[in-house]
């Protein structure tokens, strides 16, 4: 995504990250979900992301941009539809959008309803179960 769209700005510190200047962040942290799929990664500032560890990301302060990101990956993703592992990464994205066909088709609106409606259940049970926020 930063290599085919230029530098994107830290949801968390808004520094800009570049390739080679960023770590792969869990939105949902891992500890938690334990998986490693496309729509629980961003890129994030490493300093932040080593000191983030297992906190939850605040749905108020960070779905917005966590989701723009997921966005321009998505857009990226589909734009490259020549890529044979095109359809592999959107396996990932499966638990929101079960038909692989309505990706190009989705509102975006309908899509971030999507996301959060399996985001924000994640981020409850997980603070229900001593998950900590930022």
């Amino acid at each position: 995504m930063i290599h085919h769209n230029g530098g994107v700005n830290c949801i968390y510190t808004q520094k800009k990250l570049t390739i080679g200047d960023y770590a792969v962040e869990h939105f949902v942290p891992y500890a938690f979900v334990s998986h490693d799929l496309l729509w629980n990664l961003i890129p994030a500032d490493q300093s932040f992301n080593s000191s983030k560890c297992d906190k939850l990301p605040s749905m108020v302060d960070h779905f917005d941009p966590y989701f723009n990101l997921q966005l321009l990956g998505l857009q990226t993703v589909l734009s490259n539809a020549h890529n044979k592992n095109t359809e592999k990464l959107l396996q990932d994205y499966l638990t929101f959008i079960p038909d692989l066909a309505d990706f190009g088709n989705l509102d975006i609106y309908v899509l971030k309803a999507k996301f959060k409606d399996n985001i924000q259940p994640l981020i409850t049970i997980a603070s229900n179960n001593g998950f900590e926020y930022l």
